[in-house]
């Protein structure tokens, strides 16, 4: 079963083809290209839908091209079209979807409509497509959420942020110290020659399932005008170690909660090393095994796409292609 998938949700332009058989012997990923629009929006601070939607337009035909060449493939070889239907910006989600209702049309295929964040949620079992339950973080530049998952489909939400996400919280705080878009990895990169400890910044709603980062970077917003000196490195490593201490200990928390013994973590921000080391040996001692998808598969990319495609295609799932796309899609 071949699937060929788009993602447009934001900014990426991504295109994936993945061939699978059964879920017991996995799939295989023949094709996946991302066409990144950083350098457009960097001038700007953050993505501009209007600039988004148009660099899709541009980019999405070459890369259906490039993925159809890697694959080796003819489109008629395809047995199913999928793309994210959401939550996204509208203006972005609706390039990618309108292309792969067109082809499923085209060549009388299925067309499946695809949740954003369960391409996320699944995205650390992409080599072996087995899905164990499991307590899930996912942290991003729009999103940071826990959630429960039982089996594929069967997701119970634990915890989300109640105003900044991760992510974006990383990204306002590059701002106000004068780093460059996008900020979380400008962040990273000061603090591994910092001491985290420096600063001790606010870990918000300790005793709640949910999440908040607003204030830690507001903290963050009335601090500088205190500071002289040498001090980048320092508050970068204790900014960022303040999101780790929130996210491990919520994470260990829910998995003991809900009696689960795997914890996962995906989304941009679990490209951070620190949070990946730090989760994974609090994981190790408390007895659980630890998941995080592979770094490239951390931000947005098609291929986890048609991972939960393929996967969902498998339990008869199947979309109309009539289904609108839905910028506030929830995962559960």
């Amino acid at each position: 079963m071949t699937i060929l998938a788009l993602e447009t949700s934001c900014d990426e332009t991504a295109v994936a083809i993945l061939r699978g058989s059964d879920r017991h012997s996995g799939s295989e990923l023949l094709a996946s290209e991302v066409a990144s629009q950083i350098v457009e929006h960097e001038r700007f601070g953050g993505v501009v839908p209007e600039v988004a939607s148009r660099n899709h337009l541009v980019h999405a035909s070459r890369l259906l091209e490039r993925a159809k060449g890697r694959a080796k493939i003819d489109m008629l070889d395809v047995d199913a079209f999928a793309a994210t239907s959401g939550p996204g910006l509208a203006s972005s989600l609706m390039i990618g979807a309108s292309i792969a209702k067109g082809l499923a049309i085209g060549f009388g295929k299925p067309y499946l409509a695809i949740n954003h964040l369960e391409g996320h949620l699944l995205s650390p079992f992409f080599s072996d497509g087995q899905i164990k339950p499991n307590v899930a973080l996912i942290v991003s530049g729009g999103h940071t959420m826990s959630i429960l998952v039982r089996s594929l489909g069967d997701y119970q939400l634990i915890g989300r942020t109640v105003d900044d996400a991760a992510g974006e919280a990383f990204d306002k705080v590059a701002k106000l110290l004068g780093l460059s878009y996008p900020g979380g990895p400008e962040v990273e990169k000061h603090a591994r020659n910092g001491n985290a400890a420096r600063f001790d910044l606010p870990r918000s709603m300790p005793d709640s399932e949910n999440f908040s980062f607003s204030g830690l970077k507001t903290a963050v917003r009335y601090l500088l005008p205190k500071l002289k000196g040498d001090y980048l490195a320092d508050l970068c490593a204790s900014f960022q170690q303040a999101i780790v201490d929130v996210l491990v200990r919520k994470a260990i928390v829910a998995a003991k909660k809900y009696d689960v013994d795997l914890a996962t973590v995906s989304g941009g921000v679990s490209c951070n090393q620190e949070l990946r080391k730090q989760l994974g040996a609090a994981c190790k001692r408390e007895g659980f095994e630890f998941k995080s998808a592979k770094p490239w598969l951390c931000t947005d990319n098609a291929a986890m796409i048609a991972l939960a495609a393929w996967l969902r295609l498998q339990n008869g799932f199947e979309s109309s292609v009539t289904e609108e796309i839905d910028p506030n899609l929830a995962l559960a």
